[in-house]
């Protein structure tokens, strides 16, 4: 039974030497998993169509003994083409598909996490991205898992908890124009470095790069 859907792809490996396995994020199915049968190929139908942060519309065989998936038909919709031109997008980028590997499960529809991520990514895609997208992508995926800080009950300063909260109820452009201290910027930076930590058991890949850092 072939089956339909919308996603962003999160992620991309070889499988063979001419097939790929392509890692989706789909409102509907959640994150699912496909092979691109000789997608490798010069001449194959997937050529130029996948890619990381993709955006398409596609078509699968579901598996009945895994889950890994067979792709068959792939239409784009975006390539988010701007974040391959900056280091620090891509990163960002990166560190939002690590984020979204770690703390979900498979199979699960997620609809608001892929709408927060089509959005992080039109987002990147506008200008220069700021630490503080960092903070707002973490503080509202918390939030879409029902792990959102608590503002009452944290030590944050005045000012960093009013932070907190313009991130977690402003969109992504409000929150890029938020102007951070270098003390509330290190603030926030560490309370969430413990706040993933304790919730997640570790930190998602990525986070140092993304926030322009050092390990």
């Amino acid at each position: 039974m072939i089956e339909s859907a919308s996603g962003i792809i999160l992620r991309t490996r070889p499988l063979t030497e001419t097939s790929l396995i392509v890692h989706w994020l789909t409102p509907e199915l959640g994150r699912i998993a496909t092979v691109a049968k000789g997608a490798r190929r010069p001449k194959s139908p997937f050529a130029g169509k996948l890619d990381l942060f993709y955006a398409a519309d596609f078509s699968f065989s579901r598996s009945r003994t895994s889950e890994l998936h067979t792709l068959r038909e792939v239409k784009l919709q975006a390539t988010h083409g701007a974040i391959r031109e900056d280091i620090l997008k891509l990163q960002q980028a990166g560190y939002a598909a690590a984020f979204i590997e770690q703390a979900t499960e498979t199979g699960t529809p997620l609809p608001e996490i892929f709408e927060l991520t089509r959005g992080f990514l039109k987002q990147l895609c506008g200008q220069k991205p700021p630490p503080q997208n960092i903070f707002a992508l973490e503080l509202k995926l918390l939030r879409e898992l029902g792990l959102a800080p608590d503002g009452a009950e944290t030590r944050l300063t005045p000012g960093a908890k009013k932070i907190v909260q313009a991130l977690l109820k402003g969109g992504w452009e409000n929150s890029s124009r938020l102007k951070l201290s270098a003390a509330q910027a290190g603030e926030l930076r560490q309370f969430l470095h413990g706040f993933l930590i304790f919730h997640l058991g570790r930190l998602p890949r990525g986070r140092a790069a993304a926030l322009g850092v050092p390990e």
